[in-house]
């Protein structure tokens, strides 16, 4: 082979060699990502510097060995083409174990990248509890300090009082105190004598109900026989009239001749004869053959059903009597009960509504004759107003119309106390005071319980009861006293 085609050779060595790296770089670029764009590029810069210099120097030892070969009659290639081969097989060897040596590496890092970010996070979510534990004994400080004073001013109430208490013990005399307790204990003394007395008189009326009891328990026994016999002759006695009774309704169904039987009976009559005379007459009459008996019985049973019919239209008769007599009753007295009520309510509302408006006129109207079955119709007039129907006031002057009559109707029979809700939202400012005074007037005798946001209803309550949330989701019961707190804002000023 000549030295040209050794050189041939060489160059398509050389060009596959240099693109099997690249796609060995670009393979192992697409495999680290991003992040090792920096080792990679050095990398890849190394391994094109050294191909360059081998190839320069591939192609230096081609030329000189083509000039030798031309002198050398032999034509055998260059010995130094081997050699540079080896070497850049040792130094392609030694760059590997450098780029696997620095790919451990960064796994090394880009692992030790990830606990500090892991850590970092712990530390994130650390500082964020600090954050809402600090705001927590923040909010909890706050409040120690707010019942700390709350303490100290009790506390100084108390020791207020306990001065007070001492200045009028020392301005006792005690030989005041001395005679009041000597007073005390006789009293006492007398009083434990009197409690003696008394128990020893309760403890002999118990023994004397205790005798009396026992005395009626004896009598109870001993009356007993006679009760049940008393019972016994009863029972005997009511089977004796039941079956007089009875007799009685025989003869008087067989239209007997009472007056002759008793000439017939007389003391020395066996009641064997007579069952003997009842037995023969008996068997007379049914010798007698067919009797049509039917007829009585219709007739009998007909009497009978009409006596019942009797009976039950009689009854059926005073009982519509008595429900309409009822009727009546109730009608009447309902008219007058509710006649009255309306009268009542009509007054209290026509004494109310110029109150509450500061004037105009308001009253109640029937819509029929019947007071019973008619409606009742709503009159309002404001002041300075002309309307014929409520319909054309404005909210808050049928909220306050509505009002005066709600009050008009509890003045009927006043309950302990009275709930309001909201009462005042629909009324402005001078609505809602006049409202308020009636409030006012209306509690010397029941105690109001409202409910309200309005300041101006606020300011006439003599305590209040609010509902806060210092805390997200925690609502608080807070109540204050006005005129404690009064008193509260009044001291300091005095002193």
């Amino acid at each position: 082979m000549g030295n040209g085609d050794a050189g041939t050779s060489l160059n398509e060595r050389f060009e596959l060699f240099s693109s099997v790296m690249c796609d060995a770089l670009v393979g192992w670029d697409a495999a680290q990502g991003r992040e090792g764009k920096r080792s990679q590029r050095f990398l890849r810069m190394v391994l094109r510097h050294l191909l360059h210099e081998a190839r320069a120097r591939v192609e230096s030892d081609g030329a000189a060995g083509d000039g030798a070969a031309r002198e050398d009659a032999d034509g055998e290639p260059a010995a130094a083409v081997p050699a540079a081969f080896e070497q850049l097989d040792a130094e392609l060897a030694t760059m590997q174990e450098k780029h696997e040596d620095g790919q451990t590496v960064y796994l090394e890092h880009e692992q030790a990248l990830n606990l500090a970010r892991e850590a970092l996070r712990e530390l994130e979510r650390s500082a964020q509890q600090a954050e809402f534990a600090e705001l927590s004994h923040a909010n909890r400080i706050e409040e120690l300090k707010r019942n700390i004073a709350t303490a100290q001013e009790q506390s100084a109430q108390l020791f207020a009082s306990m001065e007070q208490g001492q200045l009028e013990l020392e301005s006792l005399d005690d030989q005041a105190a001395q005679a009041g307790l000597q007073t005390l204990l006789e009293i006492r003394s007398e009083q434990e004598i009197a409690l003696i007395k008394a128990r020893q008189e309760l403890d002999q009326l118990t023994q004397q109900m205790r005798g009396q009891d026992e005395a009626k328990l004896a009598a109870d026994r001993a009356l007993q026989p006679l009760r049940d016999r008393i019972v016994e002759l009863q029972l005997k006695e009511q089977a004796a009239r039941l079956n007089q009774e009875q007799y009685a309704q025989q003869l008087a169904e067989a239209q007997a001749d009472e007056e002759a039987l008793a000439a017939k009976l007389g003391d020395d009559v066996r009641p064997s004869y007579l069952q003997g005379e009842v037995t023969r007459l008996t068997n007379a009459i049914a010798a007698l053959g067919a009797v049509n008996l039917a007829a009585l019985e219709e007739l009998a049973q007909a009497t009978e059903r009409k006596t019942f019919l009797d009976a039950q239209c009689a009854d059926l008769t005073e009982a519509i009597t008595t429900l309409e007599d009822a009727i009546h009753k109730i009608d009447r007295e309902t008219r007058d009960l509710l006649q009255d009520t309306f009268d009542k309510v009509n007054h209290h509302f026509g004494e109310l509504f110029p109150v509450l408006f500061g004037g105009g006129n308001a009253k109640l109207v029937m819509t029929g004759e019947e007071i019973l079955d008619s409606g009742v119709q709503v009159m309002a007039q404001p002041p300075g107003k002309k309307n014929a129907t409520i319909h054309l006031l404005s909210g808050g002057e049928k909220a306050l119309t509505a009002t005066a009559l709600v009050f008009s109707i509890f003045q009927l029979n006043p309950a302990p106390f009275c709930l309001l809700d909201e009462v005042d939202a629909p009324l402005d400012d001078a609505n809602t005071e006049r409202f308020c005074a009636m409030v006012k007037r209306m509690s010397a005798n029941t105690q109001f319980l409202f409910i309200s946001h309005n300041k101006i209803a606020m300011e006439m309550a003599q305590q209040l009861i609010g509902v806060t949330m210092q805390e997200q989701g925690v609502s608080r019961i807070v109540a204050v006293d006005m005129e404690s707190a009064s008193q509260l804002n009044s001291e300091p000023v005095a002193a």
